[in-house]
């Protein structure tokens, strides 16, 4: 006669026995599931505003500012990273390569070009858009403003260039203020998507992002709306440093 001892070490004896496929099943499924994707390398870092997000407004308000640099302009650096991965050597990640390229775009490695292009593009025109922008706004005056004067009559004039620029441009991109070395004068001009002056032997003094992540929480389809009180709060102290370095350049 089976004891109960007995029947319950039998018991215990098949479950385990049957449990044992299942353990092998899981530890074969284990050792073929895909490795983790790769960590792209912290070669270009985004780097904090220089301000609270909620400092530009009513011109910005927090959550565009928060949802455009947080989002936006971290995986344009994400994705320049992923693939600057790919080359053999990794580069140095300083500003001034990053310029080099785009103003070379030729001279990137082909299978990296058009990531470079959009990209790095996207994190140099962000980077050098929140460091245009201040809540205090600021007055043109000096070389700058007798640098609008020759080539647009008056600094409104410029303004109001930059801004139809912005307005009339079609689709996404940039409205741009930036130094012509070919001609030694100021210009407006536009680029599409993240594409920059630089491929056009321009030097960038001021970006306008007209990209709809850029304004339409705030001011919906209203982009000239969103750009007149943009202008309000650039930083033409910053914007007449560059164009002074550009002249020395």
């Amino acid at each position: 006669m089976t004891t109960r001892r007995e029947l319950l070490r039998s018991t215990l004896l098949t479950g385990a026995a049957l449990s044992l496929p299942i353990l092998n099943r899981e530890a074969a499924a284990a050792d073929a599931a895909p490795a983790a994707p790769a960590v792209p390398p912290s070669i270009f870092k985004l780097a904090p505003l220089p301000y609270a997000p909620d400092a530009l407004e009513p011109s910005i308000d927090a959550a565009t500012m928060t949802l455009h640099h947080d989002k936006h302009h971290a995986t344009y650096v994400t994705k320049l990273n992923e693939a600057l991965a790919k080359l053999p050597k990794a580069p140095a990640g300083t500003p001034e390569e990053l310029h080099g390229w785009l103003k070379k775009l030729d001279a990137v490695p082909e299978d990296i070009r058009t990531a470079v292009r959009n990209h790095g593009g996207g994190h140099f025109n962000h980077t050098l858009f929140w460091e245009s922008l201040s809540a205090k706004g600021g007055e043109i005056k000096g070389g700058l403003l007798k640098g609008l004067e020759t080539s647009f009559k008056t600094k409104d004039d410029a303004i109001a260039a930059l801004v139809k620029a912005g307005t009339t441009l079609f689709g996404s991109g940039w409205a741009w203020l930036a130094y012509d070395p070919a001609k030694k004068a100021l210009a407006v001009t536009t680029t599409p998507n993240q594409d920059t002056p630089l491929a056009a032997g321009h030097i960038p003094l001021l970006g306008l992002d007209v990209w709809e992540h850029a304004y339409y929480l705030k001011y919906q389809n209203k982009r000239a709306d969103y750009l007149a009180a943009l202008v309000k709060v650039i930083n033409w102290d910053v914007v007449a440093a560059r164009y002074d370095a550009a002249l020395k350049a």
